[in-house]
């Protein structure tokens, strides 16, 4: 027997090892074990071992939980307070916690509300898992890391026992998780969960996720965050906020948020005046600290010409922030407190500690927020006003919320009297500040209320998919064994909320909605109240993505209402660019004006523009002005001017040709060669009438005229002279006794000397014509405000060999003449053509310098003055005298007093 006790007893041990060794790879159920240990054998140690891992007490119960049963239980993880405590050490069992410690946030409690009004109202919907329930389990994870582990491995165990890798209560069918509010307690909870693959559903910002650890389950119920981010820096490009501020939270997101976000404000223009993190908000005794660093923090901002404040914090940055206004209570800090803009994102909320019920809030009055877009919900009002302590039922989290939201007590049969005021229960929610509680709806309120929904549709889908093993509802213990599916379903659904609001999931798993930017007015009695200016939609095209109704936005007092302004340096005006200053943020520069010619159309340019050829700078060098296009008109003074005079002397001319044909066979007339003086008139009378083609817009013909006619009339009229002067000469020396010029003495020589010089004249012109002619051009440079609509000469040196011939001519004719003044009397003429000469050569002196140094139609207009002058100069000089004897002294016009002159 002996032997047969002991075989027994090792056989048992063996079963325990095994049984040990299975329990550490698989869930066993309570009925599992139920099954195992046939009541003949439950007395057995291999069943009191698992017996007894199912019954365990766990020695440390949450202070706070809130459970409704159902056959699908919901799991929620919120963020309702922490315990003012020491931090641990971790060398010995820390003590339980107890609810004198207990610091609670009491708008968060509006998170639970928002859980339980949804399975409420889900319950009682019909077509939403008809035949089924859902329950809820709501823990606190008192922001503490250690606690959000605790409590996600209690949603995974029975109700009050805690067994890791024991399911012991068949009716905690945990589907998903709702939680956890900030970025470290989502983390935390996805760390376990995902193991299970249960699907748990954020209603804060995504966790930073570490590569080394495969993809976590959860769902983002939050907006995503490079949304807002570009909304936010839309927000700063739209009022032109480019000196700004900067506060980020103390963790992995805050340096993310640093090292990936900034970079791209900055690349759009936006300099930071300052970048300071806010000191994390911890509940145990390191308030010296944050208070210290508190102190920095409010003079940095205080200090700064920045205006605008960007604050990217989590859900109790908030609470950190409403210690500035009353740091001077306890350190010193600068007093010039001003007013700023602050901007938040859709994290943070206006909340508060208890301690802080009666703490100014106008340092925030009209902060711009990103908030999660949200209708309001029917029903959630009237739920909310229901909520009372004497009338809630498992709410664990009522009983302290009330009491520390009140600042009253409710009795205790432990305790004894209660000091201060006794709660009633009858205290109104609605009387609450909106830093503490808020009747409406917030936007992670929202957020839950949409995570719950969208579980129960996905759950929906699920049972109504008749899955193998889930028919009936009975075979409960089947579900845990596919509520894995569930992933499925959630990323498919689609669907609209109870206020209208299309509820859906990216690729990523990311809630695909908008965001709203609110405005949060705050009086003077501590109550706010949020207007919603605008919003961020990503589904919007591009240019609409952000709208935003600045008349709706209500400012900071210290602006006067007036639009916020923040920069580093006064903008630059139109006319000027900036310089940045050395060693200075690239928004901080100084205003420099535009160098002549150039121009800056808008403010705070980097550098100033050239502007086109067709245009000039104006005055105030902010815009370019079109340039007038300018030649010498028929419409102008100038141009009326010139074409008068070179019709006045044309006229003249004609009427002295007339004189001279109606008395052509007088002496005086047959004295000074007929032909060559009909020959000069006619080209003169030419000379006057040429000068009308450099009058009006210059074209193609104009241009091939204008220079070569005057050139080719020129020579003649000048070979003309030259030829007379010649014929005087020579006149002279045949009348010796025995000279040898009689022979050259003739209408021949002159009309040869004519045509000779003449055609030397045509060969350059048709040179030039034939190689570069002229053409019409248009100089945009010569001139700042005009665009020189003109004729290009083609080549310069063809237009200066048709001059220069010209004066050569001129320049023998007076030479010649110039040699013959001293002849008698009766070939006087020679004294009137070497002072016609003189005035032509001076004329042409002049015009040279006076050519070059005009632009423009004047410089047209010395053209045609000198061809006026020279030619009036030959038609005054030559023909004056002619003209006076024959019109005024008739008497004088006789062959006799021609003789008697010679005598």
């Amino acid at each position: 027997m002996p032997s047969g006790t002991g075989t027994g007893s090792s056989k048992e041990q063996l079963e325990i090892e095994e049984f040990k060794e299975e329990s550490s790879n698989a869930s066993l159920s309570a009925e599992m074990i139920e099954s195992t240990c046939i009541p003949s054998l439950r007395s057995s140690t291999v069943c009191q071992v698992h017996m007894e891992n199912c019954r365990g007490q766990y020695i440390h119960k949450p202070l706070h939980k809130y459970h409704q049963s159902g056959d699908f239980i919901i799991g929620g993880i919120v963020s309702h307070g922490g315990f003012v405590s020491n931090p641990r050490t971790f060398t010995e069992e820390s003590p339980p916690e107890l609810s004198e410690e207990l610091v609670v946030v009491p708008k968060g409690y509006q998170h639970i509300l928002a859980l339980a009004f949804a399975v409420k109202e889900i319950n009682e919907n019909p077509h939403i898992l008809p035949n089924y329930t859902l329950g809820f389990h709501i823990y606190d994870s008192n922001d503490n890391a250690r606690k959000t582990y605790h409590v996600t491995m209690l949603l995974l165990s029975t109700l009050e026992k805690f067994a890791p890798n024991y399911i012991c209560d068949i009716q905690n069918n945990l589907t998903a998780v709702i939680g956890g509010l900030d970025t470290e307690i989502s983390l935390h909870v996805a760390t376990i969960l995902h193991l299970y693959k249960i699907p748990q559903l954020t209603y804060g910002p995504a966790p930073m996720m570490n590569k080394k650890i495969p993809g976590f389950s959860f769902y983002q119920m939050a907006p995503q965050e490079r949304h807002q981010f570009a909304g936010i820096l839309s927000l700063l490009l739209h009022f032109r906020w480019t000196w700004i501020g900067v506060l980020v939270m103390d963790n992995d997101n805050g340096e993310r948020f640093v090292l990936s976000v900034l970079p791209v404000f900055t690349e759009s223009g936006i300099c930071f005046a300052f970048l300071e993190k806010i000191p994390k908000m911890s509940f145990a005794s390191e308030t010296e600290d944050m208070i210290q660093h508190g102190a920095k923090l409010h003079d940095e901002i205080m200090s700064s010409k920045a205006n605008v404040v960007l604050v990217y914090g989590e859900s109790y940055s908030m609470v950190v922030l409403r210690w500035l206004p009353y740091l001077k209570n306890f350190v010193p800090v600068a007093m010039n407190t001003q007013g700023k803009v602050w901007i938040t994102t859709a994290q943070m909320e206006f909340t508060s500690f208890v301690i802080q019920r009666n703490w100014e809030l106008r340092l925030f009055h009209g902060t711009i927020s990103f908030g999660i877009h949200l209708n309001d919900l029917r029903g959630f009002h009237h739920y909310v006003k229901s909520i009372n302590p004497s009338t809630t039922d498992g709410d664990g989290f009522l009983r302290d919320f009330w009491q520390q939201a009140f600042g009253c007590g409710f009795p205790n049969s432990m305790v004894g009297n209660v000091e201060g005021t006794i709660c009633t229960g009858k205290e109104k929610l609605e009387s609450l500040p909106g830093d503490f509680f808020e009747m409406s709806m917030t936007g992670h309120s929202y957020s839950i209320y949409n995570a719950v929904y969208a579980v129960a549709h996905a759950l929906h889908v699920l049972t109504s998919s008749n899955v193998r093993g889930m028919v009936h509802k009975r075979r409960q213990k089947d579900w845990n064994q596919q509520l894995w599916k569930l992933h499925h379903f959630l990323r498919s659904i689609l669907f609209n909320n109870t206020s209208g609001d299309e509820v859906s999931f990216n690729q990523y798993g990311e809630l695909v909605t908008c965001l709203d930017i609110i405005n949060w007015i705050i009086s003077s009695n501590q109550s706010f109240h949020r207007v919603r200016v605008g919003r961020m939609d990503p589904q919007a095209f591009p240019d609409h993505a952000f709208t935003l109704h600045e008349d709706d936005i209500t400012w900071h007092s210290w602006f006067n209402q007036a639009h916020p302004r923040s920069f580093c340096t006064e903008s630059c005006q139109p006319g000027s660019s900036k310089k940045v200053k050395e060693g200075e943020p690239f928004c901080c520069y100084d205003c420099t004006p535009c160098p002549e010619g150039k121009i800056s159309n808008m403010e705070d340019m980097n550098d100033c523009n050239k502007c086109s050829d067709e245009n000039y700078p104006s005055k105030r060098q902010d815009t370019c002005v079109p340039k007038d296009i300018s030649f010498l008109s028929y419409e102008e003074t100038l141009g009326i001017t010139l074409a008068f005079l070179a019709l006045f002397f044309a006229l003249i001319t004609a009427l002295v040709l007339g004189i001279f044909l109606k008395n052509h066979n007088t002496p005086i007339i047959k004295a000074s060669n007929r032909n060559l003086t009909y020959t000069l008139l006619i080209s003169l009378l030419l000379c006057f009438l040429c000068a009308l083609l450099f009058i009006g817009q210059p074209e193609t013909m104009t241009c091939l005229l204008r220079q070569t006619a005057f050139g080719i009339i020129f020579s003649v009229a000048v070979s003309c002279v030259l030829a007379k002067t010649i014929t005087v000469v020579l006149a002279f020396m045949a009348t010796k006794p025995g000279s040898r010029m009689r022979k050259w003495v003739g209408k021949r020589l002159a009309s040869s000397i004519v045509l000779s010089c003449s055609l030397i004249q045509t060969f350059i012109c048709s040179v030039w014509l034939a190689t570069s002619p002229p053409f019409p051009d248009l100089d945009m440079h010569s001139l700042m405000e005009e665009i020189i609509l003109e004729c290009n000469e083609g080549s310069v040196t063809m237009f200066y060999s048709t001059l220069g011939y010209i004066g050569f001519l001129a320049a023998l004719s007076f030479t010649v003449a110039f040699l013959a003044r001293k002849l008698p009397n009766s070939f006087n003429e020679a004294k009137f053509i070497t002072f016609s000469m003189l005035v032509f050569c001076s004329v042409w002196l002049s015009f040279i310098p006076s050519y070059l140094s005009t632009e423009g139609k004047y410089m047209v207009a010395v053209e045609i003055f000198s061809i006026l002058a020279s030619s009036s100069g030959l038609l005054g000089c030559i023909f004056a005298p002619k003209c006076y004897i024959i019109v005024l002294q008739p008497q004088l016009n006789n062959r006799e007093q021609l003789i008697r002159r010679k005598e």
